[in-house]
């Protein structure tokens, strides 16, 4: 009796070695996978588009009535700001000409006793209010996170040392967060940041240098430790070279010419120590602004150092899609991040 064929050879057709030619079986196998492909190929034909969250939405009402704490008492260090001059059509929703920088307080029904620092993208030029900045604060409140939206300064809007200026406020925001932990119903010590593309590079700059004196202490809030308990890492620049850098990145935030040793000082994957705290990493591979080899060298330099870290790249999703498509499996990245998250901040070494 002929030995059935296996599934590759029915994809190639029937051997006359298993199965007789013109036998009834033959034919009725070959029938059976034409039908079952013909299908498949129509269903592949008709695949609906991405269904992404808009970034261009107006920002919603729990944006405006949410607690803002100015970070810093008086003037911004390494000013003096300089309006700069944007397009009349600027969409409202995207944050230029940031003189005096905040977190933007998203507060849960009940607390599950952490805390996220919310770093929005726009490659140093903006900073995105809605999908990346107060959509992603309210789905974390809903799940019990106290979440705080970073509008923070922009480097080329007269600053000086422009390449120091979002870290400033980076840490700075953490240490206030972690001054107001009593006063909001969170733990000190489960203070996360969670950045999207440029702000994705600010939070790996976080991570990595967190205890660079990038300015003079003001007050006791300074006392406080800017090392954030995890970081998410979302489609984030980490080269500011070519290949694999955003240009926009890299020029808003080091200029035209930057000298390599600035270069170097803000390539967190190069500072990546055993200290560095856990990471969690997302991408779409699909990517063309950031390409997904940032988050591969980023993964790479915590593994060498021994770090915690969980990465997920998407087939598709591209660039700036927040908290992901309604219908694509990159719109599960929050889900996942909230059950890391959770054990990175129970398991890890305390702050």
């Amino acid at each position: 009796m002929p030995s059935l064929p296996r599934d590759n050879d029915i994809l190639k057709g029937p051997s006359p070695m298993t199965l007789p030619r013109g036998s009834f079986f033959s034919r009725r196998l070959l029938l059976g996978a034409v039908t079952a492909v013909l299908p498949l190929t129509a269903a592949r034909a008709q695949q609906a588009p991405l269904a992404m969250r808009p970034a261009l939405d107006p920002l919603p009402p729990g944006w405006t009535s949410a607690e803002v704490i100015d970070l810093w008492t008086g003037d911004a260090p390494n000013g003096p700001f300089k309006a700069q001059p944007a397009p009349a059509d600027f969409p409202p929703v995207f944050f230029r000409n940031v003189e005096r920088p905040g977190l933007h307080v998203f507060r849960p029904q009940t607390s599950n006793g952490s805390a996220v620092l919310i770093i929005p993208g726009g490659a140093y030029t903006f900073v995105v209010g809605t999908h990346e900045g107060a959509a992603t604060a309210e789905a974390l409140a809903a799940l019990g996170y106290t979440a705080f939206v970073l509008i923070h300064r922009l480097p080329a809007e007269g600053w000086t040392s422009p390449w120091d200026v979002p870290l400033q406020d980076a840490q700075r925001a953490v240490r206030l967060i972690r001054a107001n932990a009593g006063r909001l119903g969170y733990r000190a010590d489960r203070v996360a940041a969670l950045g999207y593309s440029a702000g994705g590079h600010l939070a790996a700059s976080l991570a990595t240098g967190y205890a660079e004196p990038v300015y003079e202490p003001r007050d006791e809030i300074d006392r406080q430790d800017a090392r954030p308990s995890a970081v998410g890492l979302i489609y984030p620049v980490i080269a500011l070279e070519a290949p694999y850098t955003n240009p926009q990145s890299a020029v808003s935030l080091l200029g035209e010419a930057p000298d390599p040793a600035i270069v170097a000082r803000r390539s967190p994957a190069s500072h990546v120590s055993a200290e560095t705290p856990p990471a969690f990493l997302v991408h779409a591979l699909d990517d063309t602004a950031v390409p997904p080899e940032n988050t591969l060298m980023m993964l790479a330099a915590l593994r060498q150092a021994g770090v915690k870290a969980e990465a997920h790249l998407f087939q598709e999703g591209g660039h700036g899609f927040g908290l992901g498509p309604t219908n694509g499996s990159g719109g599960q990245w929050l889900t996942l991040f909230d059950l890391w998250l959770a054990r990175a901040l129970t398991t890890g070494p305390a702050v």
